[in-house]
């Protein structure tokens, strides 16, 4: 069994903005001819999605070409509007849990589900984790940095005691770098950003010593990791210097990034098969961003990954399905 943990949804439709507060901040859904439609903001179309966004057949119709046999379904990241009001913010962050649930009670055997918080409001977010367990959502999906602000930041150190409390995990996903002014060339947000995102989030999950604070808490990180690993080399040899990351971390920075998941999508094994040298095989998953990956993961077809990188039948099974159950809090 393959288990696609990083995959992701957007509603079919959206609440009509109404009077609210959002105005232009709040999406939409505009059909367009291709069993397609545009995710809307006022008059700017932030992405044309297509129907396996939403629909759960289309969906299952497509994992064998992927070469899996279930999905992790969460958010489209840019969906998390960390820019709207609280009312706002809920109302939206429910809608998108509630078709989430929806998606999962058509196929059950298909999916698990991962839903949304609004994090930018912490109570508002930690009093919704109730909610999220009560539709057996498994966990949550935030972007790489909170308006600006890392996960690793103390304002969220609440909100991730009460993750962990619940048995439930989180799932770091890159958007919005927050050092545009230094991209050149229209590429850069992607290319460069997005990993970039990643090591400064996990970078700041690690230097904030939440993993000191939260030792069970479940953190996956997309793309696995971005420049983080790189980072490692020289954060370990910091460590071991002494001073002040010694006096946040009792161990070191190689131990607490073996406790972190990250996905595979690297674009190229000769640097997933460096993330299993740092790692371990037992903390990486595999991964797609379906449907917008839908390209890369038919091009790199998990089984053809597998025996790219020489993985015995043991590190096989824990790769394809094993680690991202235990991610989930599905096996121990």
């Amino acid at each position: 069994m393959i288990i696609d943990a990083h995959t992701h949804i957007v509603p079919e439709k959206f609440p009509d903005v109404g009077s609210r507060k959002a105005g232009g901040r709040w999406p939409r859904m505009e059909p367009v001819p291709g069993d397609r439609a545009n995710v809307m903001y006022g008059t700017f179309n932030f992405r044309t999605v297509q129907s396996g966004c939403w629909s759960v057949p289309k969906r299952i119709a497509e994992m064998p070409a992927h070469g899996v046999d279930k999905q992790v379904l969460s958010p489209m990241p840019r969906l998390l509007n960390y820019d709207l009001e609280p009312d706002d913010a809920l109302e939206l962050t429910r809608w998108i849990n509630e078709d989430i649930a929806r998606m999962i009670d058509e196929a059950p055997d298909r999916f698990y589900g991962l839903g949304a918080i609004p994090l930018h409001h912490v109570e508002a977010s930690i009093k919704e984790l109730g909610r999220i367990k009560e539709l057996g959502l498994l966990g949550v999906e935030v972007q790489t940095n909170i308006g600006g602000k890392n996960l690793g930041d103390p304002e969220f150190r609440p909100f991730l005691k009460e993750l962990e409390s619940l048995n439930l995990c989180i799932f770091s996903h890159a958007q919005n770098p927050t050092f545009e002014d230094r991209f050149v060339g229209e590429a850069g947000a992607n290319g460069v950003g997005f990993p970039t995102e990643n090591g400064l989030a996990a970078a700041g999950v690690l230097l904030g010593g939440v993993m000191v604070d939260c030792p069970n808490l479940r953190i996956l990180f997309s793309h696995g990791g971005g420049v983080f690993t790189q980072l490692l080399p020289r954060l370990q040899n910091q460590w071991q210097g002494g001073g002040a990351l010694k006096s946040v971390l009792p161990q070191s920075p190689y131990d607490y990034a073996k406790l972190f998941y990250y996905d595979d999508i690297f674009f190229d094994n000769r640097t997933l098969r460096y993330l299993i040298e740092m790692v371990g095989i037992s903390q990486i998953v595999v991964g797609s961003d379906y449907p917008f990956g839908s390209g890369y993961r038919m091009a790199h077809h998990p089984e053809a990954s597998f025996k790219e990188l020489g993985l015995s039948a043991a590190d096989i099974e824990v790769f394809s399905s094993k680690n991202c159950l235990r991610f989930l809090g599905m096996e121990g």
